[in-house]
């Protein structure tokens, strides 16, 4: 394994994060940390409590859930998708190092910042409420799975774009929303039945419902099946970039 190759292109691509640090972490945070305060205070003195967890403490894995999934995605999608726009993508497809090598050094790289990220939203909230971790082990897997997971299909966008606008089309008008009706903000077992089972359509629901149980040991659906489709969106995205890597699907002219 090339590792100085994996090595040159995770630190070029923290650098940007370096270089970028009021986009990449600073503006994440307060526009998170102003989701908490504006929704932890208007929906919060409506409903106090859910099971016997505080309203505030209950949306704080929904809101980084939210983080991972949306950074994750446009992290690594931008990162794979500028080289593409200034040309310089043959100079790597052309150098001796292998696609999976690539693959390790964009994707380790948007996970990593993505994690960060995360965990500073994390220590963040533990500032506005007093949070407990019941299972820190399972929360930190499915944070690991969940960044690696969500920046392999960001690879997938920054390849598939072939402009700015399509690069900003799914984190936008589907991860986000698929996001926000799922359960980052609520229990779904407070939707009617009809909703409720139209809501396990969505696959963030597992996601998000998985990360939760880390916490507090809630859930809307069993753990085990929310850690299966996360590794289930996991080897689907790993097929389809091996597929891309196969054909040269919009890498070779």
């Amino acid at each position: 394994m090339n590792l100085r190759a994996i090595q040159a292109i995770y630190r070029f691509e923290m650098a940007r994060t370096r270089r970028t640090l009021m986009q990449s972490i600073v503006a994440p945070v307060i526009s998170t940390s102003l989701y908490f305060v504006v929704f932890g205070t208007a929906i919060g003195s409506r409903i106090q409590h859910v099971g016997d967890v505080s309203y505030g403490a209950f949306i704080v894995p929904g809101l980084i859930m939210l983080s991972l999934l949306t950074h994750s995605i446009s992290n690594s999608a931008f990162g794979i998708y500028f080289p593409k726009f200034t040309g310089t993508i043959y100079e790597i497809l052309s150098a001796p190092i292998s696609y999976g090598e690539i693959l390790l050094g964009y994707v380790g790289a948007a996970a990593t910042k993505s994690i960060i990220l995360g965990v500073i939203i994390l220590a963040t909230a533990a500032l506005f409420v007093p949070l407990r971790i019941d299972h820190p082990l399972t929360m930190i897997v499915f944070m690991i799975l969940t960044a690696f997971t969500f920046s392999l299909a960001g690879f997938i966008i920054g390849i598939w774009a072939d402009n700015f606008e399509k690069l900003q089309f799914v984190p936008l008008l589907i991860v986000t929303p698929l996001t926000f009706l799922g359960g980052s903000f609520y229990s779904i077992d407070m939707l009617p039945p009809f909703w409720q089972k139209v809501t396990l359509f969505n696959p963030v629901v597992y996601l998000v419902s998985g990360f939760r149980w880390s916490f507090f040991g809630l859930a809307d659906v069993n753990v085990w099946l929310s850690l299966a489709v996360t590794m289930l969106f996991l080897a689907v995205c790993l097929a389809i970039v091996a597929w891309i890597f196969r054909t040269g699907y919009r890498l070779r002219p």
